[in-house]
């Protein structure tokens, strides 16, 4: 029998249709300085991962009975691959899986950016019951998202779902991306009919300066953060920004600059720098929304992650 650590957790979906198969799953946590000396005396053969937990290459040289890494979501920056590879393992990650959660969380943010739903929610169990009407004149100076164009950095899978929901407000859509000239929107409607947009990828420089807002959907692969200063510069005046991609893509500095001199009207964060402990100065920031790394945590998501990375191991086992 086969064991598998899924370290930081995985669907009751995932994990019956892998014990169904005879595979015994174990779901409690180990802290990252015992996980060697556990997969090596539990024999654990497969080891799952989110975010939480990292596969480094000294995990990877140390667990020699290790055969399949995967990770539940996208992006696999806690995971030496290429040297897992190297070494003969297999590394699966969902990529598909939960990229309409993020998506909607990104126009849960937006919806909640243009009518200040982030601090409204904030003020009211303080003050709604005695200054109820100076709120109401604070938090009336919304904007509709309808004929508002909205920049996506990173016309992947999840670049896309969010170009759906867009098009579907109405919204005009500037996409950029390095390894994606175009891409082909088709919105599935609840009649049966379908509707199919092209979107042409253009500059970053024409995103930042055409856009009313930008979101993000790119990894982080270097150091230096993608949006700093130079390119919030390059935004228009008044213009929100969303990143639910990596902590670290937005120059959290720069940003909270861009927001107390009036540069931006608002951003939102689902991901930061230096999680799981952000700067207190971004958690009690008046004009962010916040949310604790939720992009992929609906319950639809987790099913498909954990049932996608079940059928994965079935397969390797049966080969």
């Amino acid at each position: 029998m086969s064991k598998i650590l899924a370290n930081d957790g995985i669907s009751e979906s995932g994990k019956v249709a892998l014990e169904e198969k005879g595979f015994q799953v174990i779901t409690e946590k180990v802290d990252q300085e015992n996980l060697i000396e556990t997969i090596n005396k539990e024999g654990i053969e497969v080891l799952l991962v989110r975010s939480a937990t990292t596969a480094r290459k000294e995990l990877i040289d140390a667990c020699p009975n290790l055969k399949i890494i995967g990770r539940g979501g996208v992006g696999m920056d806690n995971i030496d691959v290429e040297y897992a590879k190297e070494k003969g393992l297999e590394v699966y990650n969902t990529p598909a899986a939960s990229s309409s959660s993020v998506a909607e969380l990104v126009f849960a943010h937006l919806f909640g950016m243009v009518r200040f739903l982030y601090e409204s929610n904030r003020q009211m169990p303080l003050e709604g019951d005695q200054n109820f009407k100076s709120l109401k004149k604070a938090f009336s100076g919304g904007s509709e998202l309808t004929g508002k164009t909205l920049g996506i950095i990173g016309f992947g899978r999840i670049g896309q779902e969010v170009a759906k929901r867009a098009i579907g407000l109405g919204m005009n859509v500037l996409a950029h991306d390095k390894y994606t000239s175009e891409a082909n929107i088709t919105l599935n409607f609840f009649n049966g009919d379908k509707k199919t947009f092209t979107i042409e990828s253009t500059s970053l420089k024409n995103v930042l300066r055409g856009s009313d807002f930008v979101t993000l959907h790119i990894p982080k692969l270097e150091d230096k953060a993608v949006i700093g200063a130079e390119e919030i510069g390059l935004m228009k005046d008044g213009a929100g920004i969303i990143n639910t991609a990596r902590g670290g893509v937005i120059d959290e500095d720069a940003l909270m600059f861009a927001l107390d001199k009036g540069k931006l009207a608002y951003a939102a964060l689902d991901v930061f720098t230096n999680e799981p402990n952000p700067s207190i100065h971004l958690m009690m920031h008046n004009k962010i929304s916040l949310t604790p790394h939720i992009g992929a945590a609906t319950l639809e998501a987790q099913d498909r992650i954990g049932e996608e990375l079940a059928e994965k191991i079935i397969a390797y086992f049966n080969k």
